[in-house]
């Protein structure tokens, strides 16, 4: 539909989807799912965000914006579904719970907690959507950014 952004559905925002917004291909996009309230964040991607700030300016403005987003909390229930999902991935192959990163299994059982999707640009929400239900939603196509 004109006017809507991904379908319509509400994403968690990886870090990976933030440092590829402003690219020209995404950017309208995801400027329209910013601005219909669509995308959500999550305590460990703030910390990423924050983290990776040049300056104090440049913290308070990210601040203030993900201020306003939706707050997808990591609560027991998240830890809970982490653990299981990690359990399931040392069942595919040996050592391939280790395929994934603890901050990118947090946040996609999270979405799963809260019944939301993950937009990304990183294969590791792929391998978890294997073990966990969200949707794992490529902010473009791998490879194409």
């Amino acid at each position: 539909m004109p006017g809507v952004a991904y379908d319509g559905r509400v994403f968690i925002a990886d870090s990976s989807a933030w440092s590829n917004a402003g690219h020209p291909a995404v950017r309208d996009e995801w400027t329209l799912a910013l601005r219909s309230g669509q995308i959500a964040t999550c305590p460990i991607i703030k910390l990423e965000l924050l983290y990776s700030a040049r300056d104090g300016g440049d913290y308070d403005r990210l601040d203030e914006i993900l201020a306003v987003l939706r707050d997808v909390p990591l609560t027991r229930s998240v830890t809970n579904a982490a653990l299981a999902a990690l359990r399931r991935l040392a069942h595919v192959e040996p050592r391939y719970q280790r395929s994934v990163k603890f901050p990118d299994l947090l946040i996609a059982a999270a979405a799963q907690d809260t019944a939301i999707g993950v937009l990304h640009y990183d294969h590791h929400y792929d391998r978890l959507a294997e073990v966990l239900e969200f949707e794992s939603r490529w902010i473009a196509a791998a490879g194409s950014l």
